[in-house]
């Protein structure tokens, strides 16, 4: 018998068919089924048909749940060829109805794994930042010169997951420490839905590990930010010249010798907001100038969602802390080779393999939780 279906009752328009696993996103297909008949219902009412108004916002609305109701009713016919098969194979001796009733029932299975992924999929609400190209913000937190050289080992690792998933990166601006670590690092990853790929790496990763510099061989802690961001096009937020004060220097690098003579590196305050972005790593002004207007238009954005939302990401320190030790979502433990997400309890012990871009697991199975979670709040 099916893991958690009930056939109690043998006819099709009756039966439940739920596995347990995906119960959220049956339950919710459930009722957008029923919605769908009531609204095929109201659709023939000659009050409703003769309201364009009303008419049209209904029609529309049954649009909507077609996709769902169509994939629901495909997982509903397949359940319930399941049950057929496996009351089959358990009424029949050896033999060859027995076998081809296991059969059938293990190609149901199949399909209904994959008509639940797809069903869940149709139903999770959909973030029109996700396909956006992503802006990552890496910050040296607390830890001295050890945070600094973490900071540019996590810029690394991106760089690595960039390269293995076809993404490019563009460099927009850098801040190194004389010991070769990153005060900061900005850049975009350029490609389709790099948000929504990479969206949940905001956040204080932390490290521990016994520095170089240590003697004793005492183990240290240390963190960097991480902060990723939706590029914003200029039709998305507009940025008026009067609300801009924009200056100009000459760029300067680590121990504070100049990378150029010419006034290339561009610094843009946000009046209304108090946002400010500064851009030197380019050689031409230009340059850096569209790559500060990128960045800003981003946080501009970033901050006004945050206001609209009941301040709940007011701030970027907010979303991203202090880059206090305690505020942590990863952990990357040298001496135990681990490395642990701290929101899905997920710990894997290849911190090389990480460190080299390995992040898919990290990346699947926090966007799996979030959508969990997204299913939960709309039932």
């Amino acid at each position: 018998m099916a893991r958690g279906i009930n056939t109690r009752d043998s006819r099709p328009e009756t039966r439940d068919f739920y596995i347990r696993g995906p119960m959220i996103t049956l339950e919710k297909a459930r009722k957008i089924k029923e919605e769908y008949d009531k609204l095929s219902t109201e659709l023939m009412d000659p009050a409703v048909i003769n309201n364009r108004e009303l008419y049209q916002k209904k029609i529309k609305a049954y649009s909507d749940c077609k996709p769902v109701v169509s994939k629901y009713e495909e997982y509903l016919k397949t359940a319930s060829a399941l049950a057929d098969s496996e009351e089959i194979a358990a009424k029949e001796a050896d033999g060859e109805m027995k076998q081809m009733a296991v059969h059938d029932a293990e190609e149901s299975r199949k399909k209904i794994a994959v008509i639940e992924k797809e069903l869940e999929f149709i139903l999770l609400p959909k973030d029109p930042n996700d396909k956006k190209n992503a802006i990552f913000e890496i910050r040296a937190g607390t830890g001295g010169d050890e945070a600094g050289l973490f900071a540019a080992e996590l810029y690394k690792m991106y760089v690595r997951w960039a390269e293995k998933n076809k993404f490019k990166v563009d460099l927009m601006d850098s801040s190194p420490t004389e010991l070769g670590g990153l005060k900061e690092a900005i850049f975009m990853l350029i490609g389709p839905n790099a948000f929504g790929r990479t969206k949940f790496e905001s956040g204080t990763h932390r490290v521990q590990r016994v520095p170089t510099t240590e003697t004793s061989g005492r183990i240290h802690t240390s963190a960097a930010t991480v902060f990723v961001l939706p590029e914003q096009e200029e039709v998305d937020v507009q940025l008026r010249p009067e609300d801009l004060k924009i200056e100009v220097q000459r760029a300067s690098g680590a121990g504070g010798q100049h990378v150029n003579k010419t006034e290339s590196a561009v610094r843009i305050v946000h009046l209304p907001t108090g946002l400010e972005v500064y851009c030197q790593d380019g050689r031409s002004q230009i340059k850096n100038k569209e790559k500060a207007m990128t960045i800003l238009r981003a946080r501009v954005k970033n901050r006004l969602e945050g206001e609209e939302k009941a301040k709940l990401d007011s701030t970027r320190k907010a979303q991203i802390g202090s880059g206090d030790r305690s505020e942590k979502i990863r952990t990357y433990n040298y001496p135990q080779n681990r490395v642990t997400d701290h929101r899905i309890g997920l710990t894997v012990y290849n911190l090389e393999a990480v460190l080299q871009g390995d992040l898919d697991e990290f990346i699947e199975k926090l966007t799996e939780d979030n959508n969990k979670k997204l299913l939960e709040q709309e039932i």
